[in-house]
């Protein structure tokens, strides 16, 4: 598996799926270190993200701000709830748009496979509404493009 699946889960639920070829320590240190996290979260061509925070802990704030360069931006903020490297994580997020929207609870698993590691991210949104406008973004699209970037990243280093 190369690209990237998104799956609908009841009512609430998307599952993102996804193999990097690299051992998961890798691919986790690339999801929370934020030199890392800059560099290939970034969605779209010509966005950037000006602010990366991630205390790498359980309680642990997260923020990140991303801007296209245009005037346009928005922001993420959260909180880590379990941590346990570089099996999984579990944290609570929400966009800022300008509004904050409702918590999306997201589990991440990194499990060793053949060459490299599978990515499973398990989101549950607060109710099926929520789920559709956040699909309605355009978010798959820009989690592929930054995994594609990611990719990239963890071939060269």
């Amino acid at each position: 598996m190369s690209k990237m699946t998104l799956e609908l889960e009841g009512d609430t639920g998307v599952v993102v799926t996804r193999h990097f070829a690299a051992p998961p320590e890798a691919v986790f240190r690339a999801h929370f270190e934020p030199e890392f996290v800059r560099q290939w979260m970034l969605g779209p061509e010509g966005w950037t993200m000006p602010t990366c925070i991630n205390e790498q802990r359980v309680g642990g704030k997260i923020r990140y701000e991303w801007a296209n360069g245009e005037g346009q931006g928005f922001y993420l903020t959260g909180e880590i709830l379990e941590l346990d490297p570089p099996r999984r994580s579990v944290h609570v997020e929400r966009m800022h748009l300008p509004d904050p929207t409702p918590d999306n609870r997201i589990e991440t698993t990194f499990t060793p496979d053949g060459d490299g590691t599978l990515m499973v991210m398990r989101m549950s949104l607060p109710d099926a509404a929520t789920r559709t406008a956040m699909l309605e973004t355009g978010m798959e699209h820009g989690m592929e493009d930054s995994y594609v970037r990611l990719e990239g990243i963890l071939a060269t280093a």
